[in-house]
């Protein structure tokens, strides 16, 4: 019978189990990989068999990265009895067809196996190498299989690591001399497939623990396998103030747990962790997993098994790693500073007085040696010319930003409008209250637009507060004046009933705060599909949006002239909507603030908005109305939803507040109340 290429999906558990078992009779050259594993690559498109009457015959195993447009090849495995047929070619080139968007194909393989001959034959090469995580601490040789895009995009961002702080049982069970029960959870991390993915880290925690061994040949050995590891070293005066909080909200959390040595030891790893910069610890101590919301809410670490790191690698990455959809799919790229690169930037970037030359790329690399996780970003434009520079860590509740340059370029202000729009939006998705640009000579163009965002002198350093509360003026004042009182300064009294204005000017100062019982309005407006994705990339498209529109903060929305009552400013909430009756994919899709309302000829408003839209003059004009004349909305500071407002969800929301709501009520721009924009952008931004 013929070779047939499946792609599996989750309810096909009886070909999941069959390359499971297949997959079980080559452990000692593929490496350790649990049953789940399978199942979530079945669940994320990337497990690929090869039947033959029934049976599996082969199958590849391999990651889709959602921030990286490489193939991760994890598996790649063939029958003994069946190989010799091409089969492992025809899985390559499965994949190959399945996934042409892609850049190519990344796979890792043990040099000591001798299969150059065969990643040959199949149309990789070589890709450097890497020691491996394995006791024997064998050479993992890189394999590469372009396909065949322009070189533009091969330039585009590596895949970046996850770094994961271990404690010491997940240490021990890595490197120890004695196997210890549940072990093999924690040795799946080793996998060869997962040495460019998850880099190791350990704090001075666990060198405490070491050093407490009686066992002499253990401690030792162990002391020698911290080099395979990085090593963090946080401030101590914050870590002894991060663990107190910590164990002060674990008793209280908790009922009869007591401030034992246990509790100290797992809340020391979460404070140091947390003061390094990182975000993810992984643990099998029972006693720490009964504290993860502790450890989030305090410190907004994620505390997590072994499996769970081999599981979601990609997801824990995107909570540590941010990278900001605006800046992806332009001809802009961003991507870390890569070691060495540093001398090569002063050119780009200007400094002062004793900041300069080498000074500042001795700054720079200092940002890449110490104990702290600083991310130091670069954007290029698509010539491959630096404009902008930033570095970031995440300190508890504060993201501290020591490095914020521009270049001079064309869009140079829009850029630093954008940069600083972008850190208040990584600051809020790391969980982060304050900002804090610590760098002592940030571009004038960054400096002079730092205002208008809420940023204030503060100890000689740029600092905005992140209020996160959608909520009535005493709500958004009790979080503000509590993180006020926090830097020492004079926190500001809100009323109730404040003018539309000044409640504009708050909410971006203090963004993302909304205060609702203000006279600011707010407005529902229908978007079709196409613009939605033009415009905010919900519904995703396939297609890279233009250079102007995926690095600006504001955009602009044309509509027919008639007036619904429009005001400015005011709050935009925006409905993805195709006019049918249905309501199937309708949805609130995210919100922004609308700064202008402007009506006049197509020709006019084209002119003066061109550079903020993806619109031609000829889809302004057919906007238009029987009058000749049409409306531009520009708008800015748009948040995207994680989780949309469906239609049926909206409808029930309206009409828990007593207001009659229909698909047919949406079918242009209305106003609705403060009270149901607060119930829909809260509700946009549920997590559970």
């Amino acid at each position: 019978m013929a070779i047939k290429l499946v792609s599996v999906s989750p309810a096909q558990e009886e070909l999941i189990v069959k390359a499971i078992a297949l997959g079980d009779r080559y452990t000692k050259t593929l490496g350790l990989l649990t049953p789940p594993a399978y199942e979530k690559a079945a669940e994320d498109g990337g497990l690929l068999v090869a039947v033959e009457a029934g049976e599996v015959i082969g199958y590849a195993l391999f990651g889709l990265p959602k921030r990286s447009a490489r193939i991760r090849l994890a598996h790649l495995c063939v029958a003994e009895e069946e190989r010799g047929r091409g089969i492992a070619g025809r899985l390559v080139e499965g994949i190959k067809e399945r996934y042409p968007q892609r850049l190519g194909i990344k796979a890792k393989c043990r040099r000591d196996y001798d299969l150059s001959g065969m990643w040959r034959s199949l149309g990789f090469v070589p890709d450097g190498e890497v020691r491996g995580r394995g006791r024997d601490g064998e050479i993992l040789d890189g394999w590469w299989l372009d396909l065949g895009h322009p070189d533009l995009f091969t330039e585009m961002e590596s895949d970046a690591l996850l770094v994961v702080t271990v404690d010491h049982g997940v240490f021990a069970d890595l490197r120890g001399l004695t196997d210890t029960t549940g072990a093999e959870e924690s040795r799946a991390l080793e996998a060869g497939w997962m040495a460019d993915l998850v880099e190791f880290a350990y704090t001075p925690q666990l060198v405490h623990q070491i050093r407490d061994l009686t066992d002499t040949a253990e401690r030792q050995h162990q002391q020698a396998a911290l080099t395979g590891l990085h090593k963090l070293s946080p401030g101590s005066a914050a870590v002894e103030e991060r663990t107190r909080e910590l164990v002060q909200a674990a008793t209280q959390a908790v009922p009869g747990l007591a401030a034992d040595p246990a509790l100290l030891r797992g809340m020391r790893y979460v404070a140091e962790t947390s003061c390094a910069g990182l975000q993810v610890l992984a643990t099998r101590d029972p006693l720490l997993s009964r504290l993860t919301d502790v450890a989030w809410e305090v410190a907004r670490v994620r505390v997590v098994s072994p499996s769970t790191v081999t599981l979601h690698v990609d997801e824990l990455r995107q909570a540590q790693v941010y990278r900001p959809a605006d800046l992806m799919g332009t001809e802009f790229r961003s991507a870390e500073v890569a070691p060495g690169a540093e001398d090569e930037l002063v050119a780009f970037f200007e400094q002062s007085g004793a900041d300069d030359g080498s000074a500042f790329s001795e700054r720079l690399r200092s940002l890449n040696e110490g104990g702290i996780a600083w991310r130091r970003e670069l954007l290029r434009d698509g010539q491959g010319r630096p404009v902008a520079l930033y570095a970031w860590s995440l300190d508890g509740r504060t993201l501290v930003v020591p490095v914020l340059r521009t270049a001079g370029h064309p869009l140079e202000e829009t850029l630093a409008r954008q940069l600083l729009f972008l850190l208040k939006r990584l600051g809020r998705d790391c969980g982060a209250e304050i900002v804090r640009i610590s760098d002592p000579h940030p571009s004038e163009a960054a400096r002079s637009a730092a205002g208008d965002d809420g940023f204030f002198e503060h100890n000689g350093q740029l600092v905005a507060l992140l209020v996160n509360v959608c909520g009535t003026a005493a709500e958004v004042e009790v979080v503000a004046g509590g993180l006020a009182r926090e830097l020492a300064v004079d926190a500001t009294v809100l009323d109730v009933g404040m003018p539309a204005e000044v409640t504009a000017v708050l909410e971006r100062a203090w963004w993302p705060a909304k205060v609702i019982d203000s006279e600011l309005p707010s407005f529902m407006v229908p978007i079709k599909p196409r613009w939605s994705t033009e415009l905010f990339n919900v519904p995703a498209m396939l297609i890279a949006r233009s250079d102007a529109l995926g690095i600006s903060r504001e955009h602009v929305y044309y509509r027919s002239s008639q007036r619904r009552g429009e005001s400015v400013p005011a709050r935009l909430l925006w409905y993805v909507s195709d006019d049918n009756s249905t309501g199937e994919g309708q949805m609130v899709v995210g919100s922004s603030r609308l700064d202008e309302v402007l009506i006049d000829t197509p020709d006019v408003l084209f002119s003066k908005f061109e550079h903020l839209g993806v619109y031609g003059r000829a889809e302004v004009e057919r906007a238009a109305d029987a009058s000749g004349h049409a409306m531009a909305l520009r708008f800015s500071d748009t948040e995207i939803f994680p989780k949309p407002v469906t239609l049926r969800r909206l409808t029930s929301l309206a009409r828990g507040r007593g207001l009659t709501w229909s698909p047919g009520s949406l079918i242009s721009l209305s106003k609705i109340s403060s009270e149901l924009f607060q119930a829909v952008y809260q509700e946009g931004h549920r997590t559970t």
